[in-house]
């Protein structure tokens, strides 16, 4: 599929990083998935922008993702992270379209999406405006550390993010990611949104 505003060079360079991060990703054992989940989390907890964040949106991963969840879930963890409220992405029913997020709660009832993701049932009393949420961890398949990101190619993050621009307040953008998909320089379409900031299992950087 043609992207308009980037060369056919451009275009196939992208697709490339994006078919060579995402094997890299998946050939990863469970074993180095725990502890980059684990060190993703350590990085997480020194983030100022989640310390006085409320209202904060993680993802289930899929594909060799990184984890987000870890710190959430830990039984041992800093009192101060024990009110927050998570949510997790939904997918449109169908077609293309912004992502609607739903509140995370014990117990809650998951189903898998059309690309065998799991997300939760929508229920419309614990659905939560992308708008209000203070920090939005955005899963990322490559990235470079002037904040432009490369994501699956599906455009529900692209939509999300370009809904937000119509709103009155932004969630702070975090794209969250193996430290091994950084990349030197990423060619970025023009609808491409920077985000605030990268958190990896290895370090933290401020793009904004």
């Amino acid at each position: 599929m043609s992207i308009p505003g980037l060369t056919a060079a451009q275009q196939q360079q992208r697709r490339a990083l994006r078919r060579r991060l995402r094997q890299q990703r998946r050939a990863l054992t469970p074993g180095a998935r725990r502890i980059a989940a684990r060190h993703l989390a350590q990085q997480l907890s020194r983030l100022p922008a989640l310390h006085h964040a409320q209202r904060i949106a993680v993802y289930a991963p899929a594909d060799g993702e990184i984890d987000p969840q870890h710190l959430f879930r830990q039984s041992v963890r800093p009192s101060g992270w024990r009110h927050r409220t998570l949510a997790l992405p939904v997918l449109p029913a169908v077609g293309p379209g912004p992502l609607t997020f739903m509140c995370r709660r014990p117990g809650q009832r998951m189903r898998r999406n059309r690309f065998g993701i799991s997300e939760p049932q929508p229920e419309r009393r614990h659905l939560i405006p992308a708008w209000t949420l203070d920090v939005i961890l955005l899963p990322l398949v490559a990235f470079d550390r002037a904040g432009n990101r490369l994501g699956m190619g599906g455009g529900f993050y692209d939509r999300t993010l370009a809904d937000l621009a119509r709103r009155p307040r932004r969630p702070v953008l975090l794209g969250v990611a193996h430290h091994f998909q950084g990349t030197q320089a990423l060619v970025a379409a023009p609808w491409d949104v920077p985000l605030d900031g990268i958190v990896t299992d290895r370090e933290w950087i401020v793009t904004a």
